[in-house]
């Protein structure tokens, strides 16, 4: 399955990008929350991500993209099975793919206001502290909707995402939750 999405989000890249209007590099934050944690408390903290997307199409547009991320949230657990206290820093490739409308404007726009949603899958790399790798679910997928703001070159876009897997594969061991996420990036739009 993990295959299969990789293969299908780069053809959908490579023909975006032989059609594409734009290209969007980016930086930007996000805000995890972790939500459904039987097992204890936890609460999420700030991260960073740096990628691009592609987006084509005028009023009505497709935007897949790639990003570099770093998230990470705060667990306390109540049992003996894991440490009382721990930070996990989850570390990995976030592929958005998201259809967007130009609310105000288009892509040509000097201005414009965008409404955009889609699906997005995070492919684990690392985890630090406290977890195993093998023990993470990868790819977790997610649901996002979102704004974005075009000023000539420059672009800010802000999300939340609804995470729809687990982070941990074995629930019976212990339940961290899901990660649910604030995503705020800006960066240039480059036309073609």
């Amino acid at each position: 399955m993990k295959r299969i999405f990789i293969c299908l989000t780069l053809l959908v890249g490579v023909i975006g990008f032989s059609k594409a209007q734009t290209i969007k590099p980016a930086i930007g934050v996000n805000f995890t929350d972790v939500v459904n944690n039987g097992d204890g408390s936890a609460s999420g903290r700030a991260g960073w991500q740096f990628g691009g997307s592609i987006a084509f199409g005028d009023k009505i547009y497709f935007e897949p993209g790639v990003f570099y991320q770093t998230k990470s949230a705060d667990f306390r657990t109540t049992d003996d099975i894991a440490p009382d206290d721990f930070e996990a820093v989850f570390k990995g490739f976030r592929v958005p793919v998201a259809i967007g409308w130009n609310i105000l404007g288009n892509a040509e726009s000097t201005v414009s206001l965008r409404a955009f949603g889609g699906a997005s899958g995070f492919f684990l790399t690392s985890v630090d502290d406290g977890l195993d790798k093998d023990d993470i679910n990868s790819p977790a997928w997610g649901v996002f909707a979102g704004a974005g703001l075009d000023f000539w070159i420059l672009f800010l876009d802000a999300s939340y995402e609804w995470s729809v897997t687990d982070i941990q594969k074995d629930l019976s061991a212990i339940d961290l939750g899901r990660t649910n996420g604030f995503f705020v990036n800006a960066g240039l739009r480059i036309d073609l």
